[in-house]
């Protein structure tokens, strides 16, 4: 994260793996190189880091925890509220906002000590939620619909985030797709896991193509784009969080990538969202709303100051260049900020953008529609003014 100066905090980092160093009162765990922490996979292996200085040596400070405390109000007096703060995946500047709420003051003006967990997909960040690792977080919304009619997860949407799907088909120049209709009879790669494979059906009916009309295969998400860019693919399905790190690539090849998103091809629906357990938003409801506030503010501050919001992810990751990081950052400020959110506002969710976010969620997974009611999945009060 960016320099530690609030003062009289601890700093503590532990993994699962890696060994701790301890200097004073300040401890840290060893540098893991970030493409060990992708092989991680399902162990459990939170971090959580107390805001303090940096110390020599590679130290790699992944998830923060700051401590915050308003000195001199008396609304905050007493130790800032813990909330436990759920990722769906690792650190990258596609999450930047939530280390610039805790880097730049505005969890603690919110008077909140967040810890924050990484996550291995919606999956797992909807699971940990609703058994109570974690009080809010961030997943897919077409996820959390599936899992409310699946099982009744006590899990709900209190956000927007991304109000535009990230899935789109990425080639290079020259390789014959200058439009969607162009991706027929062409070789196609995806990863295994992405939600964009659930989708791909729709968006392919929707554009007059079926499944046979591509000859798709799967591969491991680090090859994607060095099977584009090496020509052993005709195309790759990916996120528009990676348009600048993929166009890099093929720049550096002496390609030109050309990025067809899939919301341009008529899939509507809403994607990110920051989502909580039940029981926090019962039982803790004026931090939630304090949390949510925090979060719109950090999200804003995001916006406007990209270069040092990048800078706050690659103070806590140093593995991960800043380029890339601030370039992951603007390609996702495009699935924030837009024509939706100028028509509705930040965070928003419209009924009717939210159940045709249904319609295709039910579609894609073969769910009768009447299964859920859409607006039983969010809750709006927690957003400032409701």
């Amino acid at each position: 994260m960016a320099p530690w100066d609030f003062g009289n905090c601890s700093v503590f980092v532990q993994f699962t793996r890696g060994r701790r160093v301890e200097k004073g009162n300040h401890r840290y765990c060893s540098a893991i190189p970030l493409g060990e922490l992708f092989q991680i996979g399902s162990r459990r292996s939170p971090v959580r880091t107390r805001c303090g200085p940096r110390q020599g040596g590679r130290i790699m400070k992944v998830i923060t925890t700051a401590t915050a405390f308003i000195l001199g109000s008396a609304a905050f007096a007493h130790a800032a509220d813990k909330v436990t703060f759920q990722m769906d995946w690792l650190p990258g500047g596609d999450k930047a906002a939530i280390f610039v709420c805790l880097e730049r003051g505005f969890c603690e003006k919110a008077g909140l000590e967040l810890s924050l967990e990484t996550g291995r997909g919606s999956s797992e960040s909807l699971t940990k939620l609703a058994t109570g690792s974690s009080d809010i977080g961030n997943a897919d919304i077409g996820a959390l619909m599936a899992a409310r009619v699946t099982e009744k997860l006590p899990v709900t949407a209190v956000m927007s985030y991304y109000n535009e799907g990230p899935h789109a088909f990425f080639t290079l120049k020259g390789n014959g797709i200058e439009s969607f209709a162009d991706v027929k009879g062409k070789d196609v790669v995806t990863s295994p896991f992405t939600s964009s494979n659930v989708y791909l059906p729709l968006v392919l009916h929707d554009n007059d193509l079926t499944m046979d009309d591509i000859t798709l295969t799967k591969s491991d998400p680090g090859a994607l784009n060095p099977m584009l860019v090496t020509g052993r693919t005709d195309a790759v399905i990916s996120w528009i969080t990676d348009v600048t790190r993929y166009s890099q690539q093929a720049q550096d090849a002496g390609r030109e990538m050309i990025v067809l998103p899939w919301a341009d091809a008529g899939l509507v629906m809403y994607s990110g969202a920051i989502v909580a357990s039940d029981k926090f938003l019962e039982e803790r409801p004026d931090v939630a709303r304090r949390f949510v506030g925090a979060l719109l503010e950090s999200v804003e501050y995001m916006r406007a100051n990209p270069d040092d919001a990048a800078k706050a992810v690659t103070d806590a990751v140093p593995e991960l260049d800043h380029a890339t990081a601030l370039g992951s950052l603007q390609d996702a400020l495009g699935l924030i900020f837009n024509d939706v959110t100028e028509r509705d506002g930040l965070g928003a969710f419209d009924p009717v953008r939210l159940k045709a976010t249904w319609e295709r969620v039910a579609a894609a997974q073969g769910m009768d529609l009447d299964a859920l009611d859409p607006e039983d999945i969010v809750d709006r009060s927690f957003m400032p003014g409701n």
